[in-house]
């Protein structure tokens, strides 16, 4: 099994591939809120073909997690993270994808 270390330098790595810039502290507080689904191939990755998987993330974690109200806004961003992290991109890490509706939202209090 990977170290959180490996993982998070991973999805770092891809964050610069990216050309992102981020928090490094945040990025590894939200990491470490999502647990053990890191290290799991299928649950690590965001799909945004998947209606389903982003209405739990509106739920579970916007809603949830960052106290965001329900909103068409929110179905907004989503669709614009999953935009601006690349339509043929498959590997869109949840640990980025999740940081960047924090940090859209201006929630990073919530980690730090």
């Amino acid at each position: 099994m990977a170290t959180f270390e490996d993982t998070s330098a991973e999805f770092k790595a891809a964050m610069n591939g990216l050309g992102l810039h981020y928090h490094e502290e945040l990025y590894d507080a939200i990491s470490k809120y999502l647990g053990p689904a890191i290290y799991n191939q299928d649950a690590s990755l965001v799909s945004c073909s998947d209606p389903d998987e982003l209405k739990t993330i509106k739920t579970n974690f916007l809603i949830g997690k960052l106290g965001m109200d329900d909103s068409p806004q929110l179905d907004k961003i989503i669709t614009e993270i999953c935009h601006g992290l690349g339509q043929s991109n498959t590997k869109k890490h949840r640990s980025t994808f999740y940081y960047l509706l924090t940090a859209v939202l201006n929630k990073e209090s919530v980690f730090i």
